[in-house]
């Protein structure tokens, strides 16, 4: 009897200290910081610090389509496992990085090669830069200077700058990508919101498609392409599912509700 009393004691112990342990908040990175991925399937292996992918510039240069479909980089961070040896044969990072393809009139540098010297070395640091401090070649603040401001992620509306021109996502790459047909342009969607009181999401294709276009969305983030066909939670969603796989790493947070949650269509 008093042991079954000890043992419901420690149980009533346990399970008040778990209740009361603090909600600790999630640090929201600072604007340069949001979005960048750390790679590090093979780098400490070889002697190396992790790569830094800052995605604020590459997709201010690239659309998200050229990337995740024509060469084929993974949704996930550290799923497409990238060797040294796949960029010298110009896959993935090689695809663009090989030290010939012009970038703002001057070459991209060359992502991997057989380090020979110290030189050689010191430009592996531009990407292997995690836990160093190494400057970059382009300025967070100075390149986003002229850029329309955000209320979240890196402070940047992208939407607004790309169709003031201020930025040109190339969505096509030689060699690599394929020639399509321009699709018919889509009409806006509008969900009814499950929570009482909250607008109606509008889900522009419009926008997607200049940066994704059909196929980074269909059919391997929504499997469906008939409205009402699927149900989609907020749950889901923050759990890094459907719109959650961009909305919480790359585009927008989940946190700016306005951008989705806004009036119907006029």
């Amino acid at each position: 009897m008093k042991r079954a009393l000890f043992l419901l004691l420690a149980v009533f112990v346990m399970a008040s200290v778990a209740v009361a342990q603090p909600v600790v908040k999630k640090k929201r990175p600072l604007p340069y910081e949001y979005g960048n991925i750390i790679i590090n399937n093979y780098s400490e292996k070889a002697g190396l610090s992790p790569v830094v992918f800052n995605h604020w510039l590459h997709r201010a240069k690239h659309t998200c389509r050229l990337c995740h479909v024509d060469i084929g980089f993974a949704m996930k961070a550290g799923a497409t496992a990238i060797k040294a040896s796949d960029n010298m044969s110009g896959y993935y990072c090689g695809a663009c990085h090989n030290g010939k393809m012009l970038s703002d009139d001057r070459k991209i540098f060359e992502a991997c090669s057989t380090p020979s010297n110290h030189e050689d070395r010191t430009r592996c640091v531009r990407c292997h830069s995690s836990g160093k401090n190494v400057k970059p070649e382009y300025d967070f603040n100075k390149f986003t200077a002229g850029l329309p401001k955000g209320r979240f992620g890196n402070g940047v509306d992208w939407e607004e700058a790309e169709v003031g021109g201020l930025i040109k996502p190339v969505n096509f790459l030689e060699g690599i990508s394929i020639k399509r047909k321009p699709f018919g342009e889509q009409k806006d969607l509008a969900f009814e919101a499950k929570s009482g009181g909250m607008p109606e999401i509008i889900f522009s294709h419009k926008k997607h498609t200049v940066w994704n276009g059909c196929e980074l969305c269909h059919p391997e983030i929504f499997l469906s392409v008939k409205q009402g066909t699927a149900r989609y939670s907020m749950i889901e969603i923050f759990e890094g599912k459907y719109c959650g796989v961009c909305h919480s790493t790359v585009a927008f947070p989940l946190i700016d509700c306005q951008r989705c949650h806004t009036n119907p269509v006029q």
